[in-house]
Parts: C-alpha cells; structure tokens; sequence
C-alpha cells in the first residue's frame, strides 16, 4: 500500500512536472513524456495489474486536462501499464537495461498511436516528418530522463521494502 500511494503522489508529480515545468524547457518543441516513463516503472515494479489500475487513471486525468476525445489517452496507458506490467516477472530490477529498452518501446508505441490517430486519420501521410521531427527527438529525451527517474523510483521502493522488512522483523521479536 506504501508503494502505491508514492507512485501516486510520483505520477502526479511527473504530470505536473510536464504540463508545466518541462513544457518551459523544451527541445525543439518537444517535450518529454514523463507519464509513459512512470506508468511503465510502476508496471515493472508493482506487476501488470497495477500498472493497468494507474494508467488508466492517469490516462483519464490527462484526457480531462489535454485530451480532445475522453478516454483516449486512459486507454493508451491503461494498455501500456499493462503490457509493462508483464514483464515483472523476468525484471531484475537492479538492471536499468530492461526496464529502459522498454520504455524506449513503449514511448515508440505510444508515438505512432498518437501519429495514427492524430495525423493519419486527418489525411497527414508523411510518416518520415513526423517521425524525424516529433517521434525520434521525443523517444531520446524520454530515454535520458527515464535514466534518471527508473532508477530514483526504484531506490525508493527498494527503501520501502527495507523499511516494511525491518519493522516486520521487529513486530515478529515484540510478539515472542
């Protein structure tokens, strides 16, 4: 329950992080897609259920604010939470490697859903533009600022766990 309410108040931080902060301070245009990187870690770390649970929540919460059509976006990462999610098993968490090239896939994913149905569907046929001026500049600043939130996120949970293993200990000692 602890991991949980810190992803929540995680997420709301990277949402606001990048509807305001980041949205200053982009490359280009381009702004990264913190909410995709979040989404995708609370999937390794918590398992796909979870990750489902909070991107579809944080999906709808970005339609209400962003969204032109309601529930677009809690689709998209209710999916992409769960699909992430899967992975927990074979995770070593530990290892950046993983959860990194799947945030890579994941944000690559996200861009050409939104290219199909934001572009394509309204007669913008140049793939190659879109994807050299808006998917590629996005998947690299995401990647570099995914180096830097998976592992942060994961050392919190990882002192979480300490913190619930050493208390448990303690309560088993008090109750001999």
């Amino acid at each position: 329950m602890k991991k949980e309410f810190i992803s929540i108040i995680l997420l709301i931080l990277c949402f606001l992080l990048q509807s305001t902060l980041l949205s200053r301070f982009t490359m280009g245009g381009i702004v990264p897609n913190l909410m995709i990187v979040m989404i995708a870690t609370i999937g390794f770390l918590l398992g796909n259920r979870t990750g489902m649970w909070f991107g579809f929540v944080f999906g709808l919460i970005t339609d209400i604010f962003f969204g032109q059509i309601i529930g677009l976006y809690a689709c998209i990462y209710m999916f992409m939470g769960y699909l992430n999610g899967a992975f927990e098993k074979i995770l070593f968490p530990h290892d950046i490697k993983l959860p990194l090239l799947l945030i890579v896939c994941t944000d690559f994913v996200y861009s050409n859903i939104c290219y199909i149905l934001f572009f394509l569907l309204k007669g913008r046929f140049d793939y190659l533009y879109y994807l050299r001026g808006i998917i590629l500049p996005e998947l690299i600043y995401t990647t570099v600022l995914a180096c830097i939130i998976y592992p942060f996120v994961h050392f919190i949970f990882e002192k979480i766990d300490i913190f619930d293993a050493k208390h448990m200990g303690e309560t088993y000692i008090e109750e001999q």
